[in-house]
């Protein structure tokens, strides 16, 4: 783990363990609801209970967080995660001053907010790449808006891709024992199809398969989807799951990790649900998405609010962890003290225990 030296406690304050990962939280975008589902979490003694938080942003903004949301959280500015006592009751931010109060605009797409939310993620990767902070735990960010601040990603993964010269990577979503990880994401379903190849399908078998014993299940079995309906019904309905998917999960089960597959999408999320596999391997974005939101979100029409948002992203291939929430900025409740933390909840406890798995293995 981190090593930083001992900060003085104050008595009757707890005081997460020094033996505990320190983990880095990039603030998200200020506009949204990230600072919110910050502050929530960290006022949870739980969380303190598994890690060393320091939150990467703005501290006048995680402050205007913590009062609209009437939080008893002393946030404190730090200029270097050492200075950071990670104590309950207490918010250390890593303050890059990046974003006046004034500049602040919550709900608004903005050039301002988008390159701050940009820095926050830059500034936490050049962390954990000096090993200052054992994992990376993600805000929500909106691409628009970083987009208008100059920065062209399509979102979080690609981002901390580039900014370790990752080549070989994958999404994976995770809610509870339900896993999925994908071939591709953020591109056309055109594209999708075509990115289907062998290479590729083998690649992320072999990601998913590091991730689970990280996780600490030794043995893990991988259920790998079909592209086409009924696995494409020997080549009436396409040829990509004979021709690609089958052959990489052959040279998967080489290597001896448990893959099954092809096998058709409309079955197999249930076998994982059922305990068959600890995770599916999907094809494209909303494959794996659709079947994640369906268990881990939950709307209720007659309230007009969303009573759940379970899950995480976890960018695999990486020489750092990263794990994210599963959801986006929320413009719409920005600002009014109402979202959700679940899902920075479950983001920031697996990352500590992929921090821990990382060690050990």
């Amino acid at each position: 783990m981190a090593v930083l030296k001992k900060q003085p406690k104050e008595k009757g304050v707890f005081v997460a363990s020094e033996q505990l990962p320190i983990i880095g939280i990039s603030m998200g975008d200020p506009a949204g609801i990230g600072p919110e589902v910050c502050a929530k979490t960290l006022a949870l003694k739980e969380i303190y209970d598994m890690c060393r938080p320091i939150v990467i942003g703005d501290a006048g903004v995680m402050a205007n967080a913590v009062r609209f949301c009437g939080l008893k959280l002393e946030v404190a500015g730090r200029q270097a995660v050492s200075e950071a006592s990670f104590a309950l009751g207490g918010l250390d931010v890593f303050d890059l001053k990046n974003l006046p109060l004034d500049q602040l605009r919550h709900k608004q797409v903005t050039a301002a907010q988008g390159r701050a939310s940009f820095e926050y993620v830059a500034k936490v990767i050049e962390l954990a790449m000096a090993d200052e902070v054992d994992a990376t735990v993600t805000g929500p960010i909106n691409k628009a808006a970083i987009n208008a601040a100059g920065y062209h990603y399509a979102g979080h993964t690609e981002i901390y891709a580039d900014l370790t010269k990752t080549r070989n990577y994958s999404m994976m979503l995770a809610d509870g024992n339900f896993r999925v990880a994908h071939v591709s994401t953020h591109v056309a379903l055109r594209e999708a199809c075509e990115r289907v190849k062998k290479e590729r399908v083998f690649n992320v078998i072999r990601l998913a398969h590091q991730a689970l014993r990280q996780l600490g299940i030794q043995s893990p079995k991988i259920g790998v989807a079909g592209l086409n309906p009924h696995c494409g019904e020997g080549g009436l309905f396409g040829n990509e799951d004979d021709q690609e998917i089958a052959p990489a999960v052959a040279a998967a089960r080489a290597e001896h990790i448990a893959a099954d597959g092809p096998l058709p999408a409309d079955t197999v999320f249930s076998k994982m649900r059922g305990g068959m596999y600890d995770l599916v391997v999907v094809m494209y974005h909303d494959q794996g998405h659709i079947p994640t939101k369906l268990i881990g979100f939950q709307y209720d029409d007659t309230t007009g609010t969303w009573g759940q948002l379970a899950g995480v992203n976890i960018t695999l291939g990486l020489p750092i962890i990263r794990v994210s929430v599963d959801h986006g900025t929320a413009f719409g409740k920005a600002g009014e003290g109402r979202a959700n933390p679940q899902s920075m909840i479950e983001a920031i406890k697996l990352a500590a225990k992929l921090a821990v798995g990382r060690k050990t293995s």
